[in-house]
């Protein structure tokens, strides 16, 4: 029988949902935390960093046994403990001595789950027979975009219909999605990127110039798409006096939005472009963005720069993906994992920064803005690096 790869597609988009999913509901209940458990605002900040720190300690983990344990079970396992974080967040928390110590559990339950969809995804739509899988793989990022903008407009409906006193109700809703994709994943079927044991080890690929500029390519675009992402709620507040409401709606989501539309659109034009050119006037259309949002005297523009920013930094990860993979066609599931890895270094990074910078500006968060407009420039500069390198090579890019 022929394989119906479109089925392992599906399941795909849907991984991709559950990481947004897990990555964007805690956030929304930051502040009835606070108010209902009396949790710490010092506290709550932490919650983000551990999730991104377990998904970093999870790509590690990845790159060195996931081959051993097999796509599909590793897979299986990513949406049976997305589900579980989620649910437990409804009840787990009231049943420790501590809601903050049951809360953090949730977190890494969901977190490791997470971790493993953002290794493995990628890889498994890589190994499946599709044409311009350039453009595949930006459609297929394109639904973490669209998963941030589902997951913020329904639960604010769901909130503004019930309130928010019932959000345990919306936690076990959001992890029937991980649950329903279990059968999804059990059922399609999934290939392997290379042989059994003919993959390339981590110290192989430590000594690969290309592999050293592609980390360096991911890091940017992880620090050029979540220094924008991570404060834009709170820039468009301080810059147009938004309320909380509107400003999540006019900055992340918007942001999100503009995101998810360039990598749709590169899914759909992709073939007739040359990656490598459209990242890097992506990084120079990020650039200009950053440059506007953070120097401008106008709030208009500077929201415009925000927003902007999120369309060019669509094709920035999938897009290091794709340049990657055909130029290390042995670099197996540890090439995904160490890639994976670079985002989320830059996507923890680069907010740290903007925050670190903003701070030492006396709060003047366009200062800390004009900080992370280093990273589109840094990726430019890898770019063309990177294709005078494999040039001399003489790699080809179709």
């Amino acid at each position: 029988m022929q394989k119906n790869y479109r089925k392992t597609l599906l399941a795909c988009y849907l991984g991709i949902i559950t990481q947004a999913i897990a990555a964007n509901f805690a956030p929304l209940l930051f502040l009835k935390f606070h108010t209902d458990w009396g949790i710490s605002l010092g506290q709550i900040a932490l919650i983000p960093t551990v999730f991104f720190f377990t998904q970093i300690l999870v790509d590690v983990f990845c790159a060195r046994f996931v081959d051993r344990i097999g796509y599909r079970r590793s897979i299986l396992l990513s949406q049976i403990l997305v589900g579980a974080g989620l649910a437990g967040l409804a009840f787990v928390p009231e049943l420790t001595g501590s809601p903050f110590a049951g809360v953090m559990i949730c977190v890494v339950v969901y977190a490791v789950g997470s971790g493993l969809i953002e290794v493995l995804v990628s890889p498994i739509v890589e190994a499946c027979p599709f044409e311009h899988k350039d453009a595949v793989m930006s459609l297929l990022h394109s639904f973490y975009c669209w998963g941030c903008v589902g997951v913020i407009l329904l639960s604010t409906l769901f909130f503004a219909a019930f309130g928010v006193e019932n959000w345990r109700w919306l936690a076990c809703a959001w992890a029937l999605v991980p649950l329903y994709n279990i059968y999804n994943f059990a059922a399609c079927p999934i290939e392997r990127l290379t042989e059994e044991g003919q993959g390339m080890t981590l110290s192989q690929l430590f000594k690969v110039p290309v592999f050293w500029i592609s980390l360096l390519l991911m890091v940017c675009a992880g620090a050029s798409e979540l220094s924008m992402a991570q404060w834009a709620s709170a820039f468009t507040e301080a810059a147009l006096g938004f309320s909380k409401t509107v400003g999540d709606l006019a900055g992340p989501c918007l942001f999100a939005v503009t995101m998810g539309l360039s990598r749709v659109i590169y899914g759909k034009y992709g073939p007739k472009m040359n990656l490598s050119r459209c990242m890097i006037g992506s990084g120079i259309l990020c650039l200009c963005c950053y440059l506007l949002a953070s120097l401008s005297k106008n709030p208009v523009l500077c929201l415009i720069g925000c927003v902007c920013c999120g369309f060019s930094v669509g094709i920035m990860w999938p897009g290091t993906i794709s340049v990657t993979s055909p130029r290390l066609p042995k670099g197996g599931t540890a090439l995904f994992a160490m890639l994976a890895m670079a985002g989320d270094l830059g996507g923890a990074f680069g907010p740290s920064l903007v925050g670190a910078v903003t701070q030492q500006a006396g709060d003047n968060l366009q200062s800390g803005m004009l900080t992370g407009s280093v990273f589109p420039l840094v990726l430019v500069a890898a770019l063309v690096l990177l294709d005078r390198k494999t040039h001399r090579d003489g790699f080809q890019e179709h």
